[in-house]
């Protein structure tokens, strides 16, 4: 097992020569250039700010309005672990969470991964945009990742209206006022 201080010697090791700077620094202008184009793009859109994380995940939230009374939004991931983009669709709170993790369990919901509650983990639904991608292109990969995050949003808004059609029943009240 690795000390911290042993830890922290091989990040500065890792640093001394510019090459993590740069990828970082260029990662994260590439996720604020992609914010700003959904916020450009869809103004209908409440688009959150940008969490940077601790190179665990970068994202930032969106809310479709057909989302919000649901008290759920979609949140645009980059994860460092698996390096790649990710679109998941996330609760207001863990009890939010809960109940419409239950909805796509109970549903036998197949179209898209959903993912089993634990510590630590966010998403209800998750689904991989771009793990292979180049920032030397940078347009194509937000073209990649606007197309499937839309379609994302869509079978949400679509699987939401086809199970729970009386909007008065999206959640009680003691939800919505947590």
């Amino acid at each position: 097992m690795h000390t911290i201080h042993e830890d922290m010697e091989a990040f500065q090791k890792q640093l001394r020569d510019g090459s993590i700077q740069r990828a970082y620094r260029t990662l994260l202008s590439y996720i604020m250039s992609l914010r700003a184009h959904f916020k450009k793009r869809y103004p209908d859109f409440a688009v959150s700010g940008l969490y940077q994380g601790y190179l665990d995940m970068t994202y930032f939230a969106l809310t479709p309005s057909a989302l919000k009374h649901h008290s759920l939004k979609i949140a645009l991931v980059f994860n460092y672990e698996t390096f790649r983009f990710g679109v998941w669709l996330v609760g207001r709170n863990r009890q939010v969470q809960r109940r419409y993790w239950e909805l796509f369990e109970g549903s036998q919901w197949t179209d898209y991964r959903v993912v089993t509650p634990a510590k630590g983990v966010d998403a209800i639904v998750a689904y991989d945009l771009a793990e292979d991608f180049d920032f030397d292109d940078p347009d194509a990969l937000t073209s990649t990742i606007e197309v499937a995050t839309i379609a994302f949003i869509d079978d949400m808004e679509r699987f939401l209206s086809e199970h729970q059609p009386d909007e008065g029943e999206a959640l009680s009240p003691g939800l919505l006022n947590q």
